[in-house]
């Protein structure tokens, strides 16, 4: 049997290849991809050749060895259609996810899928990556009864933090994005408001919300993508405040200001990253825990309502030109298979 998958070839360069596949072997399951869904953060920098090659990249299938050309992706959804010799018979026909990247077709051990429960829907269930990476965050965050709370950027993962957050019995929960798409979906959602970083009172804007007589949130997240932004977490968090960075910014960099008031302010920087647990939970939580967590998440959320692009995997290309390109028109880019 052969397969169609997704390579980058070089920075905005892609290629759709055939491949032959084996029959499975042993307790492998041969999964009939239905969805995958594309990053507009990670998988970008992919795409636009801004990755460090140095094998130092996130914790997922190309965690080393990164050269082009290379295979990428981490969130497929597909049916079992056959079984290994030796798998258990429970797996055929079943829909499962697997952090796998694009193609039509993939091989994998039991161990390496996770069976979408039944109230998910496919759509819904193609986000659990990005729902992950925002449980996780918000367990880095630690948000208090009453806090004042910042996101900087509502792209998918900016969405779903503050559709968790949103829940929480915070005083305030602000939003900034510089697409009007996303500020609109993230306003849909009830947040206190949600802002244009791009207006010249920006600032001026947010700190209205924070209610701090020195100015500033206690808790903001920067997940922009953008590595300037770090000075606009800063400037934005009260004294002794927490800034939680779950940005990937691959070989991005720009100055960050820590002379001024970061020294003054005791903030916390901390990093947040989901291929790991937090220290301080990690004697209780796994990522299993963690992924029932998500799951359950993503039943509540539905996320599904973010998807504003379809594509088949034979018009990759340009799906991805549109992307890098037009940013502003997508949320969620996601990819159907015949």
């Amino acid at each position: 049997m052969r397969r169609t998958s997704l390579f980058f070839v070089g920075p905005r360069k892609l290629e759709l290849r055939e491949e032959a596949m084996s029959e499975p072997q042993g307790s492998e399951l041969l999964v009939q991809t239905q969805l995958s869904a594309v990053s507009a953060g990670t998988e970008m920098l992919v795409y636009r050749g801004e990755i460090p090659l140095d094998g130092q990249a996130q914790g997922d299938a190309i965690s080393s060895g990164l050269s082009y050309p290379l295979m990428y992706g981490y969130a497929a959804v597909g049916r079992v259609i056959q079984t290994g010799p030796s798998a258990s018979a429970d797996w055929r026909d079943r829909l499962v996810f697997s952090f796998q990247p694009h193609c039509s077709h993939f091989l994998v051990n039991p161990d390496q899928v996770l069976p979408v429960p039944e109230r998910v829907s496919l759509e819904d269930a193609v986000f659990l990556p990005n729902m992950e990476t925002a449980v996780n965050l918000v367990q880095d965050s630690a948000p208090v009864l009453g806090e004042r709370v910042l996101i900087l950027g509502q792209g998918v993962v900016g969405l779903l933090a503050a559709a968790i957050l949103r829940e929480f019995p915070v005083e305030c929960l602000v939003t900034a994005d510089r697409y009007a798409q996303r500020r609109g979906a993230s306003a849909n959602m009830g947040v206190t408001a949600a802002l244009d970083p791009a207006n010249a009172n920006f600032r001026e804007q947010a700190l209205r919300f924070s209610g701090d007589s020195r100015g500033g949130f206690d808790l903001t997240l920067e997940l922009t993508g953008n590595p300037s932004a770090l000075n606009q977490a800063i400037a934005l968090t009260a004294f002794s405040g927490r800034v939680v960075v779950g940005s990937w910014y691959g070989t991005k960099s720009a100055p960050v200001e820590f002379g001024g008031r970061f020294h003054r302010s005791r903030i916390t920087l901390i990093a947040s990253q989901v291929s790991t647990i937090a220290p301080q939970l990690a004697g209780r939580w796994d990522k299993s825990r963690r992924f029932g967590v998500a799951w359950e998440q993503l039943r509540r959320i539905r996320p599904a309502r973010w998807i504003t692009h379809r594509h088949s995997i034979a018009t990759a290309e340009q799906a991805y030109r549109m992307l890098d390109e037009a940013p502003e028109d997508m949320i969620q880019l996601i990819f159907n298979y015949p």
